[in-house]
């Protein structure tokens, strides 16, 4: 039977007292459906993977888009799902706030906020300005689904900045402020992840492993991390295999079929699904 949002919240939470989980990301109900169908606990949203699916480039999706996305996912799955929230649509605390209010009412476990600005010529807020957006997500949160984790995520690896240092204090101050699980997406090295665990200890940390890695998830759990995600990596696996296939059509060739999956089989796991 499907959970309550509250039981989904609940499992969640528990899912980061101990241990290391894998978190995958569908791109949309039928790739989470799927991902259930396999046996994993939760599930995360990606931001770049619906922004693809609908034609358009990572964060230029509006927030309404984005919840009705939210909406779906949470509707189409019994598991918990963690919402990549982006940068909280919203410069300012108070437009963070709520943003954050409106994402706790659609039932999501979890949800992420970044420290991004979205401007290559300051492509991160100042720490100041970041540690008070994180304030207002958890402000939103005590008011209006206190149970809802809350992620806060340092993207200087991703915004060109890729100072360790800088992201350890970022991750840390975010803490501080009412971070329930931390997040610096782009570190790689055994090092780098070692240091970001330490620093931010006993709060739980998400890795990002979106392309090939030496790591299995034991090498990560032994290294302190929490949760594994794949950001848009299956999203990406899916695009890379249709772009590939539909050159070969377009150069008049039907070999890339060759390996898809079978109609039946999808009616199969699909017609278990309610």
């Amino acid at each position: 039977m499907p959970q309550t949002t509250g039981e989904k919240r609940a499992a969640f939470r528990a899912l980061h007292a101990s241990g290391c989980f894998m978190l995958p990301n569908p791109w949309d109900v039928g790739s989470a459906r799927y991902l259930q169908n396999l046996g994993f606990k939760a599930l995360a949203t990606t931001s770049s993977g619906f922004a693809w699916s609908t034609g358009h480039a990572d964060n230029t999706v509006g927030r309404e888009a984005v919840l009705a996305h939210l909406r779906a996912i949470v509707s189409a799955t019994d598991l918990p799902v963690n919402a990549d929230f982006e940068s909280g649509f919203g410069a300012n605390p108070d437009e963070v706030e709520q943003s954050v209010c409106l994402a706790v009412e659609t039932g999501v476990a979890g949800l992420s906020i970044e420290d991004s600005t979205g401007n290559p010529a300051a492509p991160l807020f100042p720490v100041e300005v970041a540690v008070e957006r994180i304030k207002a997500a958890r402000r939103a949160i005590d008011a209006h689904g206190g149970d809802t984790l809350l992620v806060a995520r340092a993207e200087n690896f991703f915004a060109g900045k890729a100072d360790l240092d800088d992201a350890i204090r970022r991750l840390v101050a975010y803490a501080d402020a009412g971070a329930d699980c931390l997040y610096a997406p782009g570190i790689r090295t055994r090092e780098q992840i070692a240091a970001v665990v330490g620093a931010v200890a006993p709060k739980p940390v998400n890795v990002l492993v979106g392309s090939v890695s030496e790591f299995t998830l034991a090498d990560l759990a032994a290294l302190g991390v929490r949760r594994v995600s794949v950001g848009g990596a299956l999203a990406r696996v899916a695009w890379g295999a249709f772009m590939r296939t539909a050159q070969l059509l377009a150069e008049g060739r039907f070999d890339g079929f060759e390996g898809a999956a079978r109609g039946p089989q999808l009616d199969g796991i699909f017609s278990a699904n309610r």
